[in-house]
């Protein structure tokens, strides 16, 4: 890693870690840690086995996605590498505002291990708007079908669950769009060219445009892909299902495990549904902050003001922060990995 890489990275820890105590600040002043302690101690092991699970298997399904529209394109890169690359992304995309950060971590690993460039932006794509559809789906079915109680709910917080439903529409558009015109992708590539030579960033190539073209096919081949094989597509929508109501189940497993039972399970799972849309798309890492605000609002009929902050550290600190630290972890084995294969080959 060179020093413009480690200086961004170190920048992007740090802004991380100011939210985050701003954060634990914001949500634990004026709280009697003790008493918040001794109710998260009140949870099940069996709730937080569970709890654990469902968070490693959002990671992890992310990564089965990956593996399995490769190995359609001809990869050869194995499961468990491929939930590398999605506990990777999560690791950055929790760094960084608006999750951006995670893909360009995951294409340049990919790469790193032999798979083709153009055919791993693509599945790194599909995955992209696969995610977001669901999303967008959900958010749309709330909207449908269970508006009066979500208003109810959410009260002053509707209006940013309907911006981030907004913004998720906008942003599947815009990646359907690119990924099915590789046209498009063209000239956004040759832009990025003449703005980098422009800025001295790169040198002016004389096969830069060879390369841009070789780039295009191998997109094109990949796409082309996706489209004649739509059992692919298929499963991948169901696990992505599957992967994101993982995540709005695990509120639930954490109501449960904490000896609790008036409301019901579906009411939870789509609380927490509604919430992870709205904050989704902001330009926060991790989206902290928001978050437990909007959780603190929502939950508070839910489980109750003696049990809201320690399902809020249940539930959060198991989703997010937990699941950052094992992120961290397989990330620092990646880089390991990355320094001895270079030391290998000099």
């Amino acid at each position: 890693m060179n020093k413009k890489k480690s200086k961004k990275l170190a920048a992007q820890v740090l802004l991380f870690t100011a939210v985050m105590l701003l954060t634990f600040y914001a949500v634990f002043r004026g709280q009697d840690l003790g008493q918040i302690a001794a109710a998260v101690g009140q949870m099940s092991l069996q709730g937080v086995f569970l709890a654990v699970f469902l968070a490693l298997f959002f990671v992890a399904a992310e990564g089965f996605m990956i593996w399995y529209l490769l190995r359609g394109m001809g990869g050869g890169t194995g499961l468990l590498r491929c939930m590398g690359y999605s506990y990777v992304g999560f690791f950055f995309s929790g760094l960084t505002p608006s999750a951006t950060g995670g893909q360009p971590m995951q294409l340049y690993y990919m790469k790193k291990d032999g798979n083709s460039l153009s055919g791993s932006s693509v599945v790194l794509l599909a995955v992209a708007i696969i995610y977001k559809f669901v999303l967008v789906v959900t958010g749309i079915f709330l909207l449908l079908f269970w508006n009066r109680p979500l208003q109810n709910r959410l009260q002053g917080y509707y209006a940013l669950y309907l911006f981030g439903l907004s913004l998720n529409v906008v942003v599947v558009s815009a990646l359907l769009l690119v990924m099915c015109r590789p046209e498009i992708v063209r000239t956004i590539l040759r832009a990025g060219e003449r703005t980098f030579v422009r800025c001295r960033l790169r040198k002016e190539s004389a096969g830069s445009e060879e390369k841009i073209s070789a780039f295009i096919d191998g997109y094109g081949e990949a796409v082309s892909y996706l489209r004649t094989h739509r059992r692919a597509v298929c499963v991948v929508v169901a696990g992505t299902f599957l992967q994101r109501f993982s995540a709005f189940l695990l509120t639930y497993v954490v109501y449960w495990g904490l000896g609790l039972s008036e409301t019901s399970p579906l009411t939870i799972v789509l609380l927490q549904a509604s919430v992870s849309i709205a904050v989704d798309m902001l330009p926060i890492p991790g989206a902290q902050g928001i978050t437990e605000a909007m959780y603190g609002a929502v939950f508070l009929r839910v489980f109750t003001e003696q049990y809201l902050m320690p399902s809020l550290c249940l539930s959060r600190g198991i989703s997010f922060y937990f699941t950052m630290l094992v992120s961290l972890c397989v990330t620092f084995l990646f880089w390991c990995q990355d320094i001895r294969k270079k030391e290998n080959l000099s």
